[in-house]
């Protein structure tokens, strides 16, 4: 993921609300720092915004390399707070895929374990 290539690779898009330059800019670079922390090779990522009464939904779905699409909806007032909202949910579930991943690793080898002793016999 080249910086010159985030426009393509992260959608921002909207039928009703106006985005305006900050917000299409605060989701690209929060996207960024998420993507980098846990797997740092982003696929591919796209939000939505809409209204949904008076509140204004975020759809975020996120893909991380060869992983499933992951995907987080928000519900809130503003903007931002439903893409928070929705990122951190989205977030929550990267880490633990890549717990997930982790722990499914083989065990060290040459690690000793020793046995658990029952004090009662």
């Amino acid at each position: 993921m080249k910086l010159d290539d985030i426009d393509r690779v992260i959608l921002v898009k909207s039928a009703d609300v106006e985005l305006g330059s900050a917000l299409p800019q605060h989701v690209r670079e929060s996207i960024t720092r998420v993507a980098r922390k846990y797997f740092g090779e982003l696929t591919a990522a796209s939000v939505y915004f809409s209204h949904e009464g008076p509140s204004i939904r975020s759809t975020f779905n996120v893909q991380m390399g060869s992983l499933k699409m992951i995907s987080a909806s928000s519900l809130a007032p503003d903007c931002y707070q439903a893409f928070d909202m929705a990122l951190d949910k989205a977030a929550k579930q990267l880490r633990r895929k890549k717990r997930e991943l982790r722990d499914t690793r083989p065990g060290r080898p040459n690690k000793l374990t020793i046995p658990f002793e029952n004090p009662r016999i």
